[in-house]
Formats: C-alpha cells, structure tokens, sequence
C-alpha cells in the first residue's frame, strides 16, 4: 500500500491512509512536532501496511485532552478513538469515567521471553486506564552563541531565573506543572518538601514570586514546538520544552542550542482509549494498540526520538538513530550523565491539585 498524507487545514490535522474520507478512519490525538513524527515511523506506517483501506486521523489537541474529552462527554459524541496523555492527566480522565480501563495482561502484548505486560512495563502503570509509551523530561534548552563572554553556560533550570547572568528572553509553557516546582526548587525550597510546601498558601505565594521576576521577559508557550523555533530565531535566551524536542533541534537541524539538564522534569506519557466508543471503533483501537505497544514497536519509536521505552524489555533493543546513525542512549533523559539533579514529577499530587492550580496560575498569568 502506498502511504498518502493529506493535511486538513491549520488545526494540525491530518489523515494517513488510502484515501482522505472512508468508513475505517481512526482519529488519534497527540502533540504533533517531532513527537507525533516519531508516532507515525514507529507506529503508524507499519501498521497501515498491514491494514489496507484503514485511515489514521492525527490530532495535535493532547495539551487541551481533559477539557475536550469533558465536553464530549457532555455532548455524548465521542469523535476521538485514542489519545496520547501525561500521568497525571490519565489519573484525571479515569477518575472522572472519560478513559477505559484497560487489563494490561489481556489487551496488551506480552515481551518476547513470555513476560507478561503487567511485569514488563511494571510501575509505569499508574492507572488502570493507561497504556505507557515513553519516559520524557521537560527541560530547558538555550542559544549557546548568547552565553555572555567569561560566563560558564547554563546546567540546570535555576538559570532561567537568572537574568543577571543570562540576560535575553525566556520561554516557559503556559501550565503550572514544572514551572511551580521549579520556582520552588530555585528559590531554595529542598527537594523532598516541593510538594508539601505547593499545598499550602505560603508556598503558592513563594512559587509566584519567584516566577513574578522574569514574568515580564517570558514568553508563555502552549505549542512545545514553540520554544525550538523561538531558540532557533534566536528570539529568547533560554526555554522549557520537552527534551526530544530541543534533540530534534540540536542534532536533526544543527540549531545553536545547548541543553541544561539539571532539575529536568520526568514524566511518563501513554495512552488512553476515551470511555464509550462503539464496539466496531473500540476493536479497532484495541488491535492498534496491541500491536503499536509491543516490545518492538516501543523501541523502534526510539530511533526517532530520544525519549525512553515504557517497557523493560525495550530498552536494550535502543540502537542509533534511523537516520543520523548516532547512539541514542546518552541522549535520554534517563541515561545516568543526565539524571544529576532530576525530579520525577508527582502526577499523583498533579491530578488531585491540578485544577484548582491551574485556575490560580491562568488567573496570575492575567495580573
């Protein structure tokens, strides 16, 4: 079958398949950028190959994936069949009864050697609801030809707020998560007690006025495609993104941008299959994700991207990249010369105190 990719206006829709319109379209939300890129070499193309006369539909909606699925709902018209969600927010969508629960040793495949899917991919289930794809960081990148003279470049995260040392203009993205705790950690609150301090009111009004020092030389950003191109227009110094995406920059584009590990941001980021599709729909989807979460199928996605496989099994299948011919290993956010410093998101804490955060930082966004 030859692969056809037919764009659908500015939403970041687009349809793979053999035609544009057909009875067997499946429409998947993701991030888009050179994540979603990755989804279509490791997943989605070979899967189409087996599957003639089927359509993917690509969505770029996962920033916004709780409200729209809420609306839906609501709506009764469920048009989404799978969607690409962090942690925290597949805890969200499976309390509320949006996302399916999902028997890991029964719908999904088992490692090569027979170990079952529950063991391989271990407690990266964090919800009955989720089907783990990769581990990823969100951390920072900045231009290397800014650093001033005599100055060492930026390691970690605590630069950003630094506009002494490292003058010019920042990106952050347009959400609490990672931004609070950053705040915190720069601010000098210890590691262990991020958290307990971000449930009190001393500790929001600390966050925020770490954060009310660069506000006004922050560009808020809703797209992670958004800070590689304002890195390569040279329009800030630094930035938060997601840590493929500044590899994509760095090593596919040969930007001017170095990366500042430290205090990278872990976070797990999977499936979910929306509560309430019908049964024609649903095992459709089920027989995709059987095969695109598969030992191989996860591994290959790492060939593409430097983000780490959700199952155990994968991770000694890493080679080099499909095209640059470069180890990928030192560039995961998990590789030991880059976890000094690392802080694994609490997607636990997010999805009980995520609301009630993101109304205060929209509304301090505003101020």
């Amino acid at each position: 079958m030859k692969l056809k990719t037919i764009l659908m206006g500015a939403a970041g829709v687009m349809a793979l398949g053999a035609s544009a319109a057909s009875a067997q379209d499946m429409t998947i939300v993701s991030w888009g950028g050179a994540y979603q890129a990755s989804q279509v070499n490791a997943y989605f193309t070979p899967y189409l190959a087996a599957n003639p006369g089927l359509n993917i539909i690509t969505d770029e909606s996962s920033a916004d994936a709780v409200a729209r699925l809420r609306a839906m709902q609501e709506a009764g018209n469920i048009t989404w069949d799978l969607v690409d969600v962090e942690a925290a927010d597949s805890l969200r969508l499976c309390d509320e009864g949006l996302a399916m629960p999902i028997n890991a040793d029964e719908q999904l495949a088992p490692a090569p050697d027979g170990t079952s899917a529950t063991e391989d991919f271990g407690p990266m289930l964090v919800s009955e609801c989720f089907i783990p794809q990769i581990v990823f960081s969100t951390t920072f990148g900045y231009r290397t030809d800014m650093v001033p003279e005599g100055v060492e470049p930026p390691t970690d995260a605590c630069a950003v707020f630094d506009l002494e040392t490292y003058p010019g203009r920042r990106a952050l993205n347009r959400r609490p998560v990672g931004n609070m705790e950053w705040a915190l950690l720069c601010d000098g609150v210890p590691y262990d007690e991020v958290y307990d301090m971000l449930e009190t009111e001393e500790g929001l009004t600390r966050a925020f006025a770490m954060l009310d020092t660069i506000k006004d030389q922050t560009i808020w950003w809703s797209a992670a495609a958004e800070t590689p191109q304002l890195l390569a227009d040279g329009e800030i110094f630094m930035g938060s993104t997601y840590n493929g995406r500044l590899f994509s920059a760095i090593a596919e584009q040969d930007q001017p941008i170095g990366m500042a590990w430290g205090y990278q941001m872990l976070d797990i980021d999977g499936w979910i299959v929306p509560a309430g599709l019908p049964e024609d729909r649903l095992q459709r989807v089920m027989d995709f994700l059987y095969f695109a979460t598969d030992t191989q199928r996860l591994a290959d996605q790492a060939a593409y991207i430097s983000y780490g496989p959700a199952r155990a099994s994968s991770a000694p299948l890493v080679g080099t990249h499909a095209t640059l011919g470069i180890e990928m290993a030192p560039h995961m956010p998990t590789d030991p010369a880059n976890m000094t410093g690392a802080f694994v998101t609490n997607y636990l804490w997010w999805a009980d105190y995520r609301d009630e955060i993101d109304a205060r930082f929209q509304a301090w966004l505003a101020q």
